[in-house]
């Protein structure tokens, strides 16, 4: 059985989410990077690239690029193409801004490198629970 991990870390959007972890160890952009039609990963050369974010647990160290990603992520939303969660190691203002309108559940200064792709993960306020 696998072990279950509690991680605490800071609220960035309070709220609950459960979800299979989708992980990358590069930032993520929302504006050119998610495909805000279909939730796929398009920038090439991501390590993700390809990968639907839909529902999932999106695990990345932080976001990066224009402030309008803060806009894709509310439409990635409204069209149901969203992750379930937000996980950063440092939460920075665009990706942020996107949960809180989107109603994201969001939650950083957490050891990202203790999560890994495919494990269940539930946020529930600060905490982080894996396995």
């Amino acid at each position: 059985m696998p072990e279950l991990r509690v991680l605490m870390g800071r609220v960035v959007r309070r709220g609950q989410a459960v979800g299979e972890a989708l992980v990358s160890r590069e930032p993520i952009t929302f504006l050119g990077g998610v495909d805000p039609e279909t939730g796929v990963i398009i920038e090439p050369g991501h390590e993700l690239y390809g990968q639907c974010i839909a529902g999932r647990i999106l695990v990345f160290p932080t976001g990066k690029g224009s402030t309008v990603g803060s806009y894709t992520l509310y439409r990635l939303a409204r069209a149901g193409l969203a992750p379930a969660g937000i996980i950063n190691a440092a939460s920075e203002p665009i990706v942020a801004v996107g949960a809180i309108i989107a109603d994201i559940p969001m939650v950083d200064e957490i050891d990202i490198t203790q999560i890994h792709t495919g494990e269940r993960v539930q946020i529930s306020g600060e905490q982080v629970r894996v396995g």
